[in-house]
């Protein structure tokens, strides 16, 4: 473990040698943050940490996959599979999977993508006879998109007379209702998009405070690259 220590300089063996309490470690591109935090996760385990009780949210599965071959290579393969590390959205759907029921999903729920979305928005408004050159089908997602990331629910959304306004004001007075529609078509479906990913576990952490226990007596290091650019829902969790 020493040699990899030793091949930091000063300033990134000081975040890589402190064990406990919260840190951030603000750098410019290129000067080696991930390295640091390849090399951290490692030194934690080497101090007899459990794989398990680390949580490492990364910007890309690609980088979660480079990261977790390189912890492997310092502290072995076997160990470093055990770490929970991937996206914010690949983790939220590995503890979703556990917990669907608990939101009435099935453990199996799909995820759809941006084109199983558009597809399902463009049969709403179909169905609602509206002109599909103002609900433009992408348009409307985005919409919907930004709603569940500030955490605005259907229900949120029809008490919020402001929202309801700045649709009007666009031409587009029963954007709510789709919303609506698309919201019970997907738990009908037993599927949730990518935003549901962020959205469902807000939800899951704050309605069943047993969960939450649960999951914070077992990460006891949570590192997260990329920090500044977390939206308001996945800063919240």
């Amino acid at each position: 473990m020493q040699q990899y220590i030793s091949q930091l300089n000063e300033a990134q063996q000081e975040p890589v040698l402190q064990k406990d309490g919260p840190m951030i470690i603000i750098a410019g591109a290129g000067s080696g943050k991930t390295r640091v935090l390849t090399v951290r996760i490692a030194y934690l385990m080497s101090l007899g940490v459990d794989a398990f009780s680390i949580l490492a949210l990364t910007f890309t599965n690609k980088a979660a996959r480079e990261m977790k071959k390189r912890i492997g290579d310092i502290v072995g393969a076997a160990e470093a599979k055990n770490l929970w590390m991937g996206t914010f959205h690949s983790v939220f759907a590995r503890i979703l999977r556990s917990e669907a029921d608990k939101l009435g999903f099935p453990s199996n729920f799909t995820i759809y993508d941006t084109q199983d979305s558009v597809r399902l928005i463009s049969a709403i408004i179909k169905e609602m006879q509206l002109d599909k050159d103002v609900y433009k089908p992408k348009q409307i997602l985005g919409r919907i998109s930004s709603y569940k990331n500030s955490l605005i629910t259907v229900k949120a959304y029809f008490n919020n007379p402001e929202l309801q306004e700045a649709d009007a004001m666009s031409k587009k007075p029963r954007l709510g209702e789709i919303y609506q529609n698309y919201v019970e078509r997907c738990f009908k479906s037993g599927a949730m998009d990518f935003d549901d990913l962020l959205l469902k576990t807000n939800e899951l952490l704050n309605r069943f405070p047993d969960v939450l226990a649960n999951y914070q007596e077992r990460f006891r290091y949570i590192l997260v690259d990329e920090y500044q650019d977390t939206n308001h829902s996945q800063y919240l969790i």
